[in-house]
């Protein structure tokens, strides 16, 4: 017996990030912005997920209300071997989810290992959540989750 999954039409957002994706032959569906990710979020059209450590999650801040579930774990970033079975777990393979790191970078790993077992709307949040280097090597100054005044917390 065969059961398959009913899943809901994408926002338009996730649709274009779709398209977009295709066109660049990537291998997950896709890209959004962090302001994108937090709308989707706030209106149910996604599930936000959090894929940095739980040390980044402590110490540098985290979106409320939103899984977690690492990507890497420690300060070495071990890869963490049941990143698709705890995303399953906690979020089903039918939904669609944004993921977020801090720079976009994870995100998008977590998010093509994702798309290899099965996970058909799993999108990488651009931009992450502390941003892109800048000439300093300084991140939060250019752009990303906190830069641009979206919600979190710090402990």
């Amino acid at each position: 017996m065969t059961v398959e999954l009913q899943e809901k039409p994408l926002h338009a957002d996730l649709e274009a990030a779709r398209g977009n994706a295709q066109a660049a032959g990537l291998p997950y569906a896709g890209s959004v912005t962090p302001q994108q990710a937090w709308a989707l979020h706030q209106a149910g059209e996604a599930v936000l997920v959090d894929v940095r450590t739980g040390e980044e999650r402590k110490f540098v801040g985290h979106v409320p209300d939103t899984l977690h579930v690492a990507w890497a774990t420690g300060t070495s970033l071990t890869r963490n071997p049941r990143f698709v079975r705890e995303l399953e777990a906690k979020a089903g393979k039918g939904a669609a989810l944004v993921l977020l790191c801090r720079s976009g970078n994870r995100s998008a790993q977590a998010a093509e290992a994702a798309a290899k077992a099965g996970f058909a709307q799993v999108f990488n949040v651009t931009e992450g959540f502390e941003g892109d280097l800048d000439e300093a090597g300084h991140r939060g100054l250019r752009n990303g989750w906190r830069f641009h005044g979206l919600p979190w917390v710090q402990d």
